[in-house]
């Protein structure tokens, strides 16, 4: 997002919650940068520095504001992003996924560019290096951690994701003028000993629809939707546990999670942010989806509904490929039998969720009769191990900010991957906003017989879709 300092600075005096982590103010005067809706006094506009990513504003030397507390902004919205290699780095970064300079030269060779082009269109584009957004992503959260948990320094210096104690402390220091147990005592409130924590959003959030898509298509014993409040298991890399996640305050999710995921925090807040469309600005694309009178009625009764991501790409494609060609209902039931089948035990605090989703490895090792019986046809059988495959060899991820159309050609040439399958997990599992699942028939049947987006709806397709698939009566 593209404004000229009057607009910045109209939007920051509106409190507008639209540009809620679109941009941040450095205030001049304090030293502090702040979020758009902080409610403290605004300042006065020459006393304003405007900055579209926190590390920008804290390479100058700003400090996080402790009233607003920018570590709480939602991100971008996908299309907020510049160019191509910029915007999959800064997803990668923001899920926490790339770590020091080994891992950002992964990223670049996963990219297909040389390290050095990585730092130059990251920096050109987004005024910060890798390596110092990086930084301002593990400090800002080991500020949330600091804020709102009891967790000791150490264990907060690794969830945030430093590998050195003694680098998290200079670090911090370095950036906001306190060692961070004094900034603890700074910033202390009423917390308890469970381990909770905040997602921020801009509201509104259509949560009830969002839920109920969710509970719709849940794998039984790894997923649960139990009133306002949605559980799951979660492997990331070698470690595996427990989430639950139900309404906060006003512009807030609240998060409790299991110890053992602690190590891998940056990368479950990312995947939950992804599983729940947070960075969406839904205030932007309801106005624009309201525009057409199809939509008007809908967006009117039910403000704020997401596109529903994913927490595993591997795990939405083979639920997708699982539910080809038949009823939600059915693939839920099938799905329910492969997690208990295939799906490792976990324990956890919960009735009923005691299973892990089935990894690539659990699908390559089941012969086709294990998974026939399952109730596995062969072409889905031979399609989801062709996925799991793919997986393994790194040629396939679906993760947020991966391109959209490339990733849609690569799933294309597996076996039994058609245009509504891939186009359906690159709009969920990549956050396009502007996905459409080609030749899907509720969408053939409410676009008049075209099953075609509007060329009006650009760039929101994905949107009109979840709102065509649940007309408001």
């Amino acid at each position: 997002m593209t404004l000229n300092a009057e607009q910045y600075y109209q939007a920051l005096r509106a409190r507008d919650s639209r540009f809620d982590g679109c941009f941040f103010v450095g205030v001049t005067s304090t030293g502090i940068y702040c979020r758009p809706i902080c409610p403290a006094r605004t300042p006065a506009q020459e006393r304003c520095q405007f900055f579209q990513l926190a590390a920008q504003a804290e390479n100058l030397g700003f400090r996080p504001c402790l009233r607003c507390r920018p570590e709480l902004a939602p991100g971008h919205a996908p299309v907020d992003a510049t160019s191509r290699t910029a915007k999959a780095a800064l997803a990668r970064i923001r899920a926490g996924a790339v770590g020091d300079e080994r891992n950002l030269d992964a990223l670049a060779a996963e990219l297909g560019v040389s390290s050095r082009q990585l730092r130059r269109s990251v920096t050109q584009e987004l005024g910060a290096t890798p390596v110092e957004l990086v930084q301002t992503q593990r400090l800002l959260l080991a500020k949330q951690l600091l804020t709102e948990t009891r967790l000791p320094i150490t264990e907060v210096a690794f969830a945030a994701g430093f590998s050195s104690l003694r680098r998290f402390n200079t670090l911090f220091l370095q950036r906001y003028g306190l060692n961070p147990s004094n900034f603890r005592r700074s910033a202390a409130q009423s917390i308890d000993n469970e381990l909770n924590l905040s997602l921020s959003y801009r509201p509104p959030l259509a949560w009830e629809s969002l839920l109920d898509f969710l509970d719709k298509h849940a794998m039984a014993r790894a997923e649960q939707v139990e009133g306002n409040i949605y559980r799951r298991t979660l492997t990331v890399g070698s470690r595996s546990g427990w989430l639950e996640v139900s309404p906060g305050k006003s512009g807030q999710l609240k998060v409790r999670l299991s110890e053992n995921l602690l190590p891998s925090l940056a990368i479950v807040l990312a995947k939950l942010r992804a599983l729940f469309d947070l960075d969406a600005n839904p205030q932007v694309i309801d106005a624009h989806l309201a525009l057409d009178p199809r939509f008007q009625k809908s967006v009117e009764s039910l403000p704020g509904m997401r596109v529903p991501g994913s927490t595993d790409g591997f795990e939405l494609a083979w639920r997708t490929v699982l539910g080809q060609q038949i009823s939600v209902v059915a693939a839920t039931r099938l799905a329910a039998r492969t997690v208990e089948a295939l799906g490792a035990p976990i324990e956890t605090p919960f009735a009923g969720l005691d299973r892990l989703s089935p990894t690539p490895e659990s699908f390559l090792a089941s012969d086709e009769e294990t998974l026939g019986l399952l109730g596995w046809i062969r072409a889905r059988s031979k399609a989801v191990k062709a996925l799991a495959t793919a997986h393994q060899q790194g040629k396939l991820h679906l993760t947020p900010g991966d391109d959209p159309e490339r990733s849609v050609l690569s799933l294309l040439e597996l076996p039994g991957i058609g245009p509504w399958t891939a186009r359906y997990l690159a709009m969920r599992g990549l956050g396009w906003s502007d996905g459409w699942p080609l030749g899907d028939a509720i969408l053939k049947k409410q676009t008049e017989g075209t099953g075609l987006p509007d060329p009006a709806w650009k760039p929101w397709s994905a949107y009109a879709a979840m709102r065509l698939w649940y007309p408001t009566t």
